[in-house]
């Protein structure tokens, strides 16, 4: 019994994190059609700005937070100033914004490299000691990790189903000429979308590295599995994503217990390509039918 609770807390972590890094990612690529090659450089930022802002600057974690927060989202939005607003037209925008994107993560990297050097670094974020239920230690960073994460996912939630702003994302995620039409400033919710989401990376990125090390390369494990979980859940599903996490995570941290750390990610990629086979549009999505 000790055991399944130990690979139930450990999946659970692992789906908090996915979320996180899956929350920026499916916005966009929902919403926007993009699929953002340099969403782990946007966690890698925002971890390294709160490295920098505490260690650097002495500021505490109550102000290194929120302006890693800012950080992120003003790289978003420096993102699609430079990148997708000129290409979002183009008939080849699918394809160039992948190109693009990869060639920013590159470049994300190589500057992160250069002005911190290739060490990994401690985020000095993270929170010491947990409590005990019977013989389980939980660490109190575990229960922060969760915790932000569901706030997140309910905020953004709330967001897009109560608010102007989230009622302009849903109708341009639907269709985007039909918004427009409709008086949708589409080039502004387009900008929305891009800073949300690299804030949303920043958070993201400051979660994952207090619990790991800081390096230039720390967001492309997360962002492989942003992808995974995104697709598995459904390009436009939001809250499909939060649960796909979930889901993955407890298939993970159950695969690393019988089969060994080795082979988890493996048989979750073999658990993705069975579910795609059966489900092309996602456990949560909905078949599109086109009507002529």
């Amino acid at each position: 019994m000790e055991t399944v609770t130990l690979v139930m807390l450990s999946g659970v972590t692992l789906g908090a994190m996915y979320a996180l890094s899956a929350i920026g990612l499916s916005l966009i690529w929902g919403a926007l059609g993009i699929l953002n090659m340099a969403h782990g450089s946007l966690l890698a930022i925002g971890g390294y700005a709160c490295f920098a802002i505490i260690t650097y600057c002495g500021l505490s974690a109550f102000w290194a937070i929120p302006l890693a927060v800012i950080a992120g989202g003003l790289v978003g939005l420096l993102l699609y100033v430079v990148i997708v607003k000129h290409m979002f037209y183009h008939p080849a925008f699918e394809t160039n914004i992948i190109i693009a994107t990869i060639g920013l993560s590159i470049l994300s990297e190589n500057i992160i490299l250069k002005i911190f050097g290739g060490y990994p670094f401690r985020q000095p974020l993270s929170v010491e000691g947990g409590f005990r239920i019977g013989e389980i230690f939980i660490p109190y960073q575990n229960v922060i990790i969760l915790g932000v994460s569901i706030i997140l996912i309910l905020g953004a939630g709330a967001f897009l189903s109560r608010s102007r702003t989230g009622l302009a994302i849903r109708a341009t995620a639907l269709n985007q000429d039909a918004a427009l039409l409709m008086g949708v400033p589409i080039r502004k919710v387009f900008a929305q979308l891009m800073i949300a989401s690299g804030a949303l990376a920043a958070v993201s990125g400051v979660m994952l590295s207090s619990v790991a090390t800081l390096s230039p390369t720390m967001g492309d494990a997360p962002m492989t599995k942003a992808f995974i979980i995104v697709a598995v859940a459904g390009v436009r599903n939001f809250y499909g994503a939060f649960y796909a996490a979930f889901i993955l995570g407890m298939f993970e941290a159950a695969m690393q217990f019988s089969l060994g750390v080795r082979f988890a990610f493996p048989a979750m990629l073999l658990l993705v390509i069975c579910t795609l086979l059966v489900r092309p549009y996602g456990i949560f999505g909905r078949e599109t039918i086109n009507r002529n």
